[in-house]
């Protein structure tokens, strides 16, 4: 597929779990590392004796958010509470495989009877437009959040496959920009296109460089031009689509992050997939969709802690100290491509950026055609480029 694909499309949703979104999906492919509903946690954690909640498939309209700070996913993953850097390390000691046992524990925490909330997911006819895309293209099943963090951090990875340090959305430092270079730097330096097709003022204006007036033309309204460049096939090489996340007057926010109506977001998926499949570049297009976190919903994959190098050597701020060592939870991952096999399920274990490139989709599934793959990442640090030991691709 590398030799064909010319143009990636990548579309990052928010803040829910692969078991939440896709992990019934396994009763239409039992390839799918999902979920049966034999998976549990126990009330409290490590407690035997606890009642135990089993992971159903009866989500719907989810409100409030549940918690997805550092502090709450290192309680959902370890199943201890985070006391900030004093006697819990960032990242914890003597635990190659996490027991992804306090996500009903920490919910509780947040609110009475929101452990019914994230210990629970959708059934396939509940997400009818990933049913679709799961049969007839390609779910990733290893692909975990770049950080154990919130939002930001994470979509900071996304293009860099670094957030500098940030492991919380920290307005001072998000307004003054982010310094590290981009995929888009690198896209430019080398000759290639891209462009940000935007519903709401888009995050890649968190990086400090995507601010320059030479950029200015590589911003696009969603809705006016999506459509219209792709019926003219005119689509850059590498397309990022920036959904609304928030909800306007009249337009409901479509980025899937509690409290909005997954249902948006289906439209979204199904707006931007049609748009793409009527383009006359179809067969030279990669259409990833992922998540930037888990958002505090459960799954059941331990999240990779071993041989995760860091992207930089950064270490976060005081107190958490975090050194950017392990990744964050399983997040739900589509690729879909006409080169890709009906029902395909791909277990290499990925995510955006830290451990490998920032631009995983087009460094790892792209030829530019002229024999000269490393252009696709040329002046991103080795540091970021290289694939971990525990073989992730964070995005």
């Amino acid at each position: 597929m590398a030799g064909k694909i010319k143009t990636v499309v990548v579309l990052v949703q928010e803040n829910r779990s692969f078991d939440h979104m896709l992990g019934w999906m396994k009763s239409l492919n039992p390839e799918i590392d999902g979920v049966t509903g034999a998976e549990f946690n126990r009330a409290t954690a490590g407690d035997p004796s606890s009642p135990a909640i089993h992971f159903g498939d009866g989500s719907g309209y989810v409100d409030p958010d549940p918690g997805h700070s550092f502090q709450a996913i290192y309680e959902q993953v370890y199943g201890d509470a985070y006391t900030w850097g004093t006697t819990s390390p960032a990242t914890k000691p003597g635990v190659p495989s996490p027991p992804m046992s306090g996500f009903a524990q920490e919910a509780e925490k947040e609110r009475a009877g929101m452990s019914s909330t994230v210990m629970n997911g959708f059934r396939p006819e509940k997400v009818p437009v990933y049913r679709e895309l799961v049969r007839e293209f390609a779910v990733c099943d290893r692909w975990f959040a770049s950080v154990p963090t919130s939002t930001q951090p994470n979509r900071m990875f996304v293009h860099s496959a670094t957030s500098h340090g940030l492991v919380s959305n920290d307005g001072k430092q998000l307004r003054a920009g982010l310094p590290q270079r981009t995929i888009f730097d690198a896209l430019h330096d080398a000759g290639h296109s891209f462009g940000v097709y935007y519903q709401f003022p888009p995050s890649v204006l968190f990086y400090r460089n995507m601010r320059q007036l030479k950029y200015v033309g590589n911003f696009h309204p969603y809705d006016t031009a999506f459509k219209r460049d792709c019926k003219a096939g005119k689509l850059p090489n590498y397309v990022v689509i920036e959904q609304r996340y928030f909800d306007l007057k009249l337009l409901p926010g479509n980025d899937d992050h509690p409290s909005h109506d997954v249902a948006h977001g289906q439209r979204l998926v199904k707006d931007v997939y049609e748009a793409l499949r009527s383009s006359p570049q179809w067969h030279e297009i990669l259409f990833v969709i992922t998540y930037d976190e888990h958002g505090g919903f459960f799954d059941h994959v331990p999240t990779p802690v071993a041989g995760v190098p860091s992207p930089d050597g950064i270490v976060s701020a005081a107190p958490v100290s975090f050194a950017f060592d392990r990744l964050g939870v399983r997040v739900p991952t589509l690729l879909v491509s006409p080169w890709i096999e009906p029902g395909t399920v791909v277990h290499d274990p990925a995510s955006c950026g830290g451990a490998p490139e920032p631009d995983v989709a087009v460094r790892a599934l792209v030829d530019p055609g002229d024999g000269e793959e490393d252009i696709w990442v040329e002046g991103v640090p080795d540091e970021a480029r290289r694939v971990g030991g525990h073989g992730s691709t964070r995005c």
